[in-house]
C-alpha cells in the first residue's frame, strides 16, 4: 500500500470550510452512475468536495493516503467493502495519529458488511442522508480496527476455508460473473467438498501462551456480524464489537453435519448477551476466543488468506493485533 502513496508535506493549517474527498468505485455492483451522481451532488452542496474515481486495485488506498497527508477533513468511500478496506489502509498508511481524516461510507457493493455493521442504511441515498446529517452536526464515533501483518481490516479476516471461498468468488467475478449471495452459497458448497478435510493445517498462538491446534479454518472478527446472507446476519462471534479486541472463530472438525449445525446456529443468532467478556465454546469442533489484543495464526502449508472479503496471497503465518480508537467514522 505504501508504494502507491507519494509523500507530501502537511499544510500548516486547515483551509476554510470542510474538505471532503469522495473515493468512488465506478464498478460497484449495487449502484448506477446516476445514483452516484445524486450522492455526489448532495455532498457537494455542504462541503468543499473533490471526487476521484478508482481505476485499478490499490488506487483507492493511494487516493486516501494522499488525502490524509494533504490534510483533508473527511474521506468518503463510495463503493463496497473492498473500497472501504482500501480507503482505510490509505488513511492509516502512517499508522494511527491525530491527523487521520474522518471516514464516511456510502454503501454501493453487493453486501456492504462494514456499513451495515456500523449502523448505516444499506441504501446509498439513505446512507448519504445520514452522512450529511453527521457532517452538519459533527457526529462521529471512534472504532477499533484489526491489523493482519501490514494490512488493516475493519470487520473480518480469515485463513483456510472461508478465504478459499472468497478467492473462488473473485475468480468467478474476473470471468464476468456478478457477485450475488447465491454465487457465494454455491461456491461455499463446492469449495467445502473440494478441500482437504482430513489434515488440519492451522494453529492459533495466543498471547497468554495458549495454542489452539489442528484447525481447518480461522476467522478473525472485529465486529458482529461476520457477514450477511441477504438480510440475515451471520454471527459466528456474537460478542465481537468495534469497542473490544479481536474475536476468533476456528474449527477443528469439518464434517458436514457439524458445519451445517454451526451455520444454522450463526443464522439463528442464539440468545447470547452481545459484548459479554466470555462465552462457552460450542460443540462439534468449534473454538472461540473473545477480546484478544494480539496473536499469531500459523499454517503447516500455505493457505488462502483474506481481509474484508479481499483475497490475498496464500500465507503460512499471519500476525494479528487489535488497534483501539484507530478511526473516527461519521454515523
Amino acid at each position: 500500500m505504501r508504494a502507491g502513496c507519494p509523500l507530501s508535506a502537511k499544510p500548516a493549517g486547515r483551509l476554510p470550510g470542510v474538505r471532503v474527498l469522495v473515493v468512488s468505485n465506478p464498478r460497484a455492483t449495487a449502484t448506477t452512475a446516476r445514483q452516484r451522481d445524486v450522492v455526489v451532488h448532495a455532498l457537494a452542496a455542504d462541503a468543499k468536495l473533490e471526487v476521484e474515481e478508482t481505476a485499478n486495485r490499490g488506487h483507492a488506498a493511494a487516493l486516501a493516503c494522499r488525502a490524509m497527508r494533504d490534510g483533508v477533513d473527511i474521506v468518503v468511500a463510495l463503493g463496497g467493502d473492498g473500497t472501504v478496506n482500501e480507503v482505510v489502509n490509505g488513511l492509516l498508511t502512517d499508522g494511527v495519529h491525530g491527523q487521520v481524516p474522518a471516514l464516511g461510507v456510502v454503501p454501493a457493493g453487493s453486501t456492504n458488511v462494514f456499513a451495515r455493521a456500523i449502523g448505516l442504511p444499506n441504501d446509498p441515498v439513505e446512507a448519504t442522508s445520514v452522512l450529511l446529517d453527521a457532517m452538519a452536526t459533527g457526529r462521529s464515533r471512534p472504532i477499533g480496527v484489526g491489523q493482519a501483518d501490514d494490512r488493516w481490516f475493519v470487520f473480518a479476516a480469515g485463513l483456510g476455508y472461508d478465504a478459499a471461498v472468497v478467492g473462488q468468488v473473485e475468480a468467478h467475478r474476473r470471468r464476468g460473473r456478478r457477485s450475488t449471495h447465491s454465487l457465494y452459497v454455491r461456491t461455499a458448497v463446492r469449495t467445502f467438498f473440494a478441500q482437504d478435510r482430513r489434515s488440519p493445517p492451522l494453529s492459533v498462538h495466543l498471547g497468554d501462551g495458549d495454542v489452539l491446534e489442528d484447525l481447518f479454518m480461522a476467522v478473525v472478527t472485529n465486529c458482529d456480524p461476520w457477514t450477511f446472507l441477504g438480510q440475515r446476519r451471520v454471527s459466528p462471534t456474537p460478542a465481537a464489537s468495534f469497542d473490544t479486541g479481536l474475536d476468533v472463530y476456528a474449527r477443528s472438525r469439518m464434517g458436514a453435519p457439524g458445519v451445517l449445525w454451526s451455520v444454522a446456529r450463526m443464522l439463528r443468532q442464539p440468545d447470547q448477551k452481545r459484548g459479554s467478556a466470555s462465552y462457552k465454546p460450542t460443540k462439534l469442533g468449534v473454538r472461540l476466543r473473545h477480546d484478544l489484543d494480539a496473536f499469531v495464526v500459523r499454517a503447516s502449508r500455505p493457505v488462502p488468506f483474506q481481509v474484508d472479503g479481499d483475497a490475498l496471497d496464500k500465507r503460512d503465518a499471519v500476525s494479528f493485533r487489535s488497534v483501539p480508537n484507530a478511526l473516527r467514522v461519521l454515523i
